[in-house]
């Protein structure tokens, strides 16, 4: 069969032939039909990701969409090594394959898992988001950051802002539920003093934090106060992912004079949780309440697919 091979850590795969999967006690064999090519999947296979592979040659790609020998439609997640999603045919266990609904095409069944599913328990099960809060996504012109905006006016956010370093997809965010924008591309002074508006006299109750770096610095600067005062109310910052740095410079003054509480997302939760919130995402998608934006790619075409910029979620076609 034809697949996405990785020989070596930190170069892209390549299209060739692989062995067909064989199935053990309680596997099946999945006939792909799609699988979203995501930031993850490039850290598995540069070896930056704690999950890397030890072993090569593998085949890339964490979860997909495809039929059962049946002919049932399944989205699917965690092929065995050394298979993997972004091939003809992959394997895996039988409890790792989920119901897709029918309005939903293969593409959409593809991308919008992953990121869904992950903005839904980062709002939910980390920062313990409740109905009429105000949230603040640092990092909303991203694939996941447009998914988590979303979400967060369905769980009945009261106020969603926007953060975000592309102009042109920022003012596209108030059509998915967004109620205010700020472009982080910034000098420092002003884009505290972006925050410190927005905030409002109420505060963010959450952040979700897509970028670190220097705008979380911003927010963090926004966030601190200049003297004795009555907290309103707990913000509670989820970070989530780097791409504006690795690290932060946090004084002791922000944590000292407002009520803070920073977490990460560490920690996979349990089948029935992460199967609850796939169930709401895929729903939610199946009657248009979730948008994403998708571009089919051939399989053939994996080398140059892998490193280009994406400003939609690639899924590639076997």
């Amino acid at each position: 069969m034809k697949a996405a091979v990785l020989h070596a850590l930190g170069k892209p795969p390549q299209f060739e032939e692989f062995p067909e999967p064989t199935p053990g006690e309680g596997e099946v064999v999945i006939h792909v039909r799609a699988a979203a090519l995501k930031p993850v999947d490039k850290q598995m296979a540069s070896g930056s990701h704690y999950a890397s592979p030890r072993e090569l040659p593998i085949v890339c790609g964490i979860d997909g969409v495809g039929t059962l020998d049946d002919g049932t439609r399944v989205f699917f997640g965690g092929p065995r090594r050394p298979h993997g999603a972004m091939a003809e045919s992959t394997v895996l266990r039988r409890a790792q394959c989920f119901p897709v609904p029918d309005a939903l095409s293969d593409d959409i069944a593809a991308a919008l898992p992953n990121p869904g599913v992950s903005a839904w328990l980062t709002l939910k099960s980390r920062a313990k988001f409740a109905s009429g809060e105000t949230v603040l996504i640092l990092g909303a012109t991203g694939v996941t950051g447009k998914l988590a905006v979303q979400i967060a006016k369905l769980l009945g956010a009261g106020r969603v802002v926007a953060a975000g370093r592309n102009e042109q997809v920022l003012s596209t965010l108030h059509d998915l539920g967004a109620d205010a924008t700020i472009q982080i591309d910034k000098r420092s002074q002003d884009l505290t003093e972006a925050f410190a508006r927005e905030a409002g006299e109420h505060g963010f109750q959450v952040v979700i934090d897509y970028l670190w770096g220097h705008p979380t610095e911003a927010l963090l600067a926004a966030l601190t106060r200049s003297e004795f005062a009555a907290a309103k109310s707990e913000t509670r910052l989820v970070q989530v992912g780097e791409s504006a740095g690795a690290a932060i410079s946090l004084p002791a003054a922000v944590l000292r004079s407002t009520p803070l509480t920073i977490a990460g997302t560490a920690g996979i939760p349990s089948l029935d949780i992460l199967t609850e919130a796939l169930k709401q995402v895929m729903a939610h998608g199946a009657n248009g309440k979730l948008r994403i934006d998708t571009e089919r790619v051939p399989l053939a075409d994996i080398a140059n697919a892998w490193q280009r910029e994406q400003r939609s979620r690639l899924v590639v076609i076997p």
